[in-house]
């Protein structure tokens, strides 16, 4: 689906990802969460087919590399034509690359306050260049390995940060008190009922009601568990 260059009425945020597989990018958000803020207008999210915008009968997206080299790399023309209709004075342009900055919570609370973003999905061997120069705010890598396609990538991104926005958690204290809330420091092991389990038992504190001793019990715990699994967090 198209759309007229600016002429759209943006709720508290809108999210455009370009994609050659639109299907793959919107199934994860069509659930739980994201779709209930979808569903109350928190947010306006469309996946588009780069294809839409290509001019030649094969809609060709992809040509060899200039050069030489192994692959093909997504060509500028339709990238082009498809930004330039969709970005607004408000948009800002986020390319999923694994060469981008390594996506944080930090980052997913800052772009929640975005008005409009369009998500850019790599495929085959990136994009050519020019696209990063000339249309481009920022490139994100949601780790240090290679997908198929960003697409999946996109879809991690727009789930992290869309349950920030105002209203999509059902309690807003929820993304105060998780993992990498605090950058350097895990979350706190979290029980439920019942309290024991196959001669488990949740732990004592937890359930004396003394809030004191369990903030005390949980950061000692977010700090074993930090030390346990992202030592590199406190290293930091």
């Amino acid at each position: 689906m198209k759309l007229p260059t600016g002429n759209f009425t943006l709720p508290h945020m809108r999210i455009d990802i370009l994609t050659l597989f639109p299907e793959i990018a919107l199934a994860p958000l069509s659930e739980s969460i994201i779709k209930r803020a979808r569903e109350k207008d928190l947010v306006d999210i469309h996946a588009h087919n780069i294809r839409d915008w290509t001019t030649d009968k094969h809609r060709k997206t992809d040509e060899y590399l200039c050069g030489g080299g192994q692959g093909m790399l997504l060509k500028p023309e339709p990238i082009f034509a498809a930004i330039e209709e969709l970005q607004t004075e408000h948009s800002k342009v986020i390319l999923m690359t694994p060469q981008g900055k390594q996506f944080k919570q930090a980052t997913a609370r800052t772009l929640s306050t975005a008005q409009h973003l369009i998500i850019l999905c790599g495929h085959y061997e990136g994009v050519d260049h020019r696209v990063i120069e000339t249309l481009v705010d920022e490139e994100i890598s949601i780790g240090d390995y290679v997908l198929t396609n960003g697409a999946i990538a996109a879809a991690v991104v727009t789930d992290a940060i869309v349950r920030l926005i105002p209203g999509a958690l059902g309690d807003e204290r929820s993304h105060q008190e998780e993992s990498f809330s605090d950058p350097s420091m895990l979350e706190a092991p979290s029980y439920t009922k019942p309290n024991t389990f196959r001669d488990m038992s949740v732990p004592e504190v937890l359930l004396s009601g003394n809030h004191k001793k369990i903030d005390a019990w949980k950061k000692q715990k977010a700090l074993e568990r930090t030390q346990q699994n992202r030592p590199d967090l406190l290293e930091s």
